[in-house]
Order: C-alpha cells, then sequence, then structure tokens
C-alpha cells in the first residue's frame, strides 16, 4: 500500500494499534473538507503495530482529545513538505465536551447547556471523572 506523502498538514502518529478510528470520530475528521487517511495496523520497530492519521490541511486539532486517547502519540505538522513541528502528547487534567457523563442522574442529563467536563483522577489507569457527579468517564 502506498500512501503519498502530504506537503501541507498534520500527521498523528504513534497512535496504539486499534486507537485511529476512535480518534478520527472524536476529533470530527469525517466532517473536514480535505483528504484525510487513516492507517492501521502498519508495521513499527519501536510498537509492533501502530496506526497513522494524516490530514492534507493544516486545520487545527484538539491535542486534548489525543492526550485522551492515547497519551502516547505524536503529533507532527508539516508545511512545504517539510517537518516544522512535533509534539509528544501527554493526559490533559481536564476535558471539555469531548465525552459525556454516562450517568443519567447527572446534571449534565438534565441541563443541556451545561457543558461536559471531566478531570484526571487516575493517571496510571488513566480514570477521568465527571466533575459534577464523580462518575467513571471511561
Amino acid at each position: 500500500m502506498n500512501i503519498d506523502s502530504i506537503q501541507n498538514g498534520v500527521v498523528i502518529d504513534h497512535i496504539t494499534a486499534g486507537g485511529g478510528m476512535k480518534l478520527y470520530e472524536l476529533l470530527g475528521l469525517d466532517a473536514v473538507d480535505c483528504s484525510v487517511a487513516l492507517i492501521r495496523n502498519v508495521g513499527s520497530k519501536k510498537m509492533g503495530r501502530k496506526d497513522i492519521i494524516k490530514i492534507d490541511a493544516a486545520i487545527p486539532v484538539n491535542l486534548d482529545v489525543i492526550g485522551y486517547v492515547d497519551p502516547g502519540a505524536t503529533v507532527n505538522v508539516i508545511r512545504d513538505g517539510q517537518l516544522v513541528d512535533k509534539r509528544s502528547i501527554d493526559m490533559p487534567e481536564r476535558l471539555v465536551n469531548v465525552i459525556k457523563c454516562k450517568n443519567p442522574r447527572c446534571i449534565t442529563s438534565c441541563e443541556q447547556e451545561l457543558d461536559h467536563v471531566v478531570r484526571l483522577t487516575d493517571r496510571e489507569n488513566k480514570v477521568y471523572r465527571c466533575i459534577y457527579c464523580e462518575t467513571k468517564a471511561n
């Protein structure tokens, strides 16, 4: 399989194998007006297998979403065919309107205008909890 390089855009690399689709959905890449390649189960010396997302446009991507899905991922910004920025991603302390609280009794269930906010409570186990009702979000 041959996926061309991009001239201007973003490459999300080192995504844990199988996590690319969730990241694609949470970033809303189905709604962007440019070419997006999701490459799954690519061989990797470092990881064994990994996913890669190539976005053929210089659009902003939510680094918090990437950190939530896969804190080991890297984000590469490409301009004029050259790598101009490479960022390692870490887990965000807070997420706003990325995931919704599953508790039907949470205030966010009946107060539609409230932001869905979760905070990181256990970094080792990647546990986020709703700030309103403390329900585990993942």
